[in-house]
């Protein structure tokens, strides 16, 4: 009998890394893991593999990549060079617009670029200065480390160099929300907030403003006439397990980029 406990127990020992081997971990942007999770569970049915996804936010998900905590990373903003190594290897597997959003009894249908980055600077502070009502403007971001949050503050040119190193001009009095949910929340209950979040997550909670009168919708991003927009990318190490490798295929292939569109996000096959 103690002999087959001990060959069971070996046996679960040796089965047991493969197992845990075969799991694709995919961690990073709160906004890629909203239509990560839908091509996970696609994939875990049609294929029988397992994909785990977390959302930790774009630079956490970089540092996981670089480093090999997950096999793949998530990213909703461009990637810097000094967050690579060598091994590491890009793929964009969708684009997405961001939206400035507003509560849905808010009468302000449109803004410029300009306005809504003096919004976020602090200049502009009531909405009677933009068409709207004579209250206060409430101003949502993201939390530090979003990669939403660092594509806006890129684009908008939110961002200033203090003794060569850039930071944010963001004012200092904006709420902070963390992911696009509470961004959400946040908006939604309060009618003269404003916020920004992925253009695929926008639902009739609240309304999406037209940015330098066009409208924010996958048309106009894939012209290019809607202009605050990003890739969503994956990264992972040029030998990544097979298992990756696949998942990635998979969502490169017609039936993954169907999902994002789907999701209301821009194909990129």
């Amino acid at each position: 009998m103690k002999k087959v406990i001990g060959l069971l127990a070996a046996v679960s020992f040796m089965t047991a890394p493969l197992a845990q081997a075969s799991t694709v971990t995919v961690s990073g942007s709160t906004s890629v893991a909203h239509v990560m999770e839908v091509l996970a569970e696609k994939y875990q049915n049609s294929a029988n593999k397992n994909v785990e996804v977390q959302s930790t936010g774009s630079s956490a998900g970089i540092r996981a990549a670089k480093d090999g905590t997950s096999m793949i990373g998530m990213s909703s903003r461009n990637v810097k060079d000094s967050e690579l190594n060598s091994d590491t290897k890009e793929i964009v597997i969708a684009r997405d617009g961001i939206a400035a959003a507003v509560n849905n009894a808010n009468p302000v249908k449109s803004l410029t670029q300009e306005q809504i980055s003096k919004i976020y600077r602090g200049e502009i502070k009531n909405w009677s200065e933009v068409g709207g009502e004579a209250k206060p403007i409430v101003v949502v971001t993201r939390e530090n480390g979003s990669g939403t949050r660092g594509a806006f503050e890129e684009i908008m040119k939110l961002q200033r160099t203090v003794n060569g190193h850039k930071v944010t001009a963001i004012s200092p009095t904006a709420q902070v929300g963390n992911g696009n949910g509470m961004i959400k929340t946040i908006v939604a209950n309060n009618p003269y907030a404003i916020g920004y979040i992925s253009l695929g997550s926008v639902d009739n909670s609240l309304r999406a403003v037209d940015v330098n009168g066009i409208a924010a919708t996958d048309e106009n991003i894939a012209t290019g006439d809607y202009q605050i927009a990003r890739p969503f990318i994956v990264l992972m190490d040029k030998n990544a397990h097979i298992n990756a490798q696949d998942f990635v295929n998979y969502i490169l292939s017609e039936d993954g980029q169907s999902i994002v569109a789907e999701e209301g996000y821009i194909r990129v096959q």
